[in-house]
């Protein structure tokens, strides 16, 4: 098989897990002959055993870059870290100046940074891309992020934009910017992604434990949600969730799933960046923390005897308009989360020098990824009008809707902390947004501290120049 498809495959896939297979699929349903290589014997032969005449399986590395067209396209969905450099080393001794590598994989943007620089000096392109959607986005089309060099994109762009899921008859996928910009891109996507299933966690936090409803009840809810402006995947899967049950079982899968979330590191990526960016993401930073706490069950569990419930659980509101109110809640802590991600691609453009275009990252997101959602409609419509738009608040229709949708989170907030019930990526929503539209914020208090004990000066209103005082020599007098 292997000599009979010498220098005929358009595309090589290092990485034959589910992700790399359900990709190759894609590519060959799309009548490219493609090529697929791992270590493990059994996935080889479980690609080949596929019978799909597009696609040919290798366990020899030569064998599988002899079989690629020149130039050689090789993409990488390998776990991220020091495998992704391993694999990249062993690519060299197997391809010529001018073949192209793609890295798939959710790789620090940092490293891309290097990667790319050090493939440019051995005359390689390279390409990190993000990639959204899951396994069942690679098979059926998911939403691709590739950056890097631009050269290599023009010429894989055929194929991707085959491949991609599509939205208005346009493909997602699209040149992200310069160097490790697909990367930076795709984290910043999962970052996104945290918040709002942080904040649909805590919304049914509210309907269960504060409400007092069952769970065909916030099935109905989050089904009424997802036929509405609040549309979107999370929404349309947290609702297939709310039924599904185990064969023989008449309880919830969800029931009985423990309460101790996951995390594989790309959402504490995207607020480090945001850290080192001094650009404040805390929607994205509270469900990073909130996934960290979920993990210390012992000592919840311990801290649940001592601190008991001692507040009234059940909320006295009609339910039906407090539903109305959640959901304006919910609305309002969505926007704001995707603004906040917003800002920092556009802050992040600022210092990296990307050349992003944040209506086309927009654009894509609309099919194919996790956080595709109506509202992205939204935010490609603001940023195409006003490509130097710095933040999604700053939008005359997104203010319009979230000014709509202020009483409901301010309710939503207040009640909670009221009845005891946590719901911090909210309350960092709405403090976030009651600050952002502040013109003067009390860290006048904070630079006059940082002076008295630190020397570290301060600025006048109205004056040019910095400024120390000897505090200590006046409060004594």
């Amino acid at each position: 098989m292997e000599h009979e498809n010498k220098n005929q495959n358009a595309f090589g896939m290092i990485g034959l897990g589910t992700m790399g297979s359900n990709l190759l699929q894609n590519i060959a349903d799309h009548g490219y002959p493609c090529a697929g290589y791992d270590n493990s014997v059994d996935k080889v032969n479980a690609l080949n055993h596929l019978n799909n005449q597009n696609i040919h399986g290798y366990s020899d590395l030569k064998e599988f870059t002899d079989s690629l067209k020149s130039p050689k396209t090789v993409m990488l969905l390998v776990p991220a870290g020091e495998i992704v450099d391993s694999v990249i080393k062993e690519l060299l001794a197997v391809l010529d100046q001018g073949d192209i590598i793609i890295d798939g994989g959710n790789s620090h943007y940092t490293d891309t940074e290097r990667r790319y620089k050090e493939l440019e000096d051995k005359g390689l392109h390279f390409v990190g891309m993000g990639v959204s959607g899951g396994e069942e986005g690679a098979r059926r089309g998911p939403s691709m992020m590739p950056g890097g060099d631009k050269e290599a994109y023009e010429i894989i762009k055929p194929i991707l934009e085959k491949i991609a899921a599509h939205v208005n008859g346009e493909p997602t996928v699209g040149f992200m910017g310069d160097r490790s910009a697909g990367h930076f891109v795709k984290m910043v996507h999962n970052g996104i992604e945290y918040a709002i299933m942080q904040l649909i966690s805590e919304s049914y936090e509210i309907m269960k434990k504060g409400l007092q409803m069952d769970n065909s009840q916030i099935h109905e809810v989050y089904k009424k949600w997802n036929e509405g402006h609040l549309k979107s995947y999370l929404l349309e899967i947290t609702t297939d969730i709310f039924t599904y049950k185990n064969e023989g079982e008449n309880h919830l899968l969800l029931d009985s799933i423990r309460d101790e979330a996951k995390a594989k590191g790309t959402g504490k990526w995207t607020s480090q960046a945001a850290m080192d960016l001094h650009l404040p993401t805390p929607i994205i930073d509270i469900a990073v923390s909130m996934r960290d706490l979920s993990s210390l069950k012992e000592l919840r569990v311990q801290a649940s005897k001592i601190y008991p419930d001692v507040t009234e659980m059940q909320y006295q509101e009609n339910k039906s308009d407090y539903l109305d109110k959640l959901e304006d809640a919910f609305y309002f802590a969505m926007v704001s989360a995707y603004a906040q991600g917003m800002h920092l691609l556009y802050q992040g453009n600022e210092e990296f020098k990307y050349n992003l275009n944040l209506d086309l990252i927009a654009k894509i997101w609309r099919g194919g990824c996790i956080i595709r959602s109506e509202f992205l409609e939204d935010i490609y419509a603001a940023f195409n009008k006003n490509p130097k738009l710095q933040h999604l608040l700053l939008d005359e229709t997104v203010a319009e809707s979230l000014t709509k949708s202020i009483p409901g989170i301010r309710t939503v907030v207040s009640d909670a902390v009221t009845h005891g019930i946590s719901i911090p990526a909210f309350s960092a929503a709405l403090s976030y947004f009651d600050d952002f539209r502040s013109e003067n914020m009390p860290t006048n208090l904070i630079q006059a501290q940082r002076d008295y004990f630190g020397s570290h000066t301060y600025e006048l209103k109205g004056k040019e120049g910095v400024f120390h005082t000897e505090w200590m020599d006046n409060s004594k007098n």
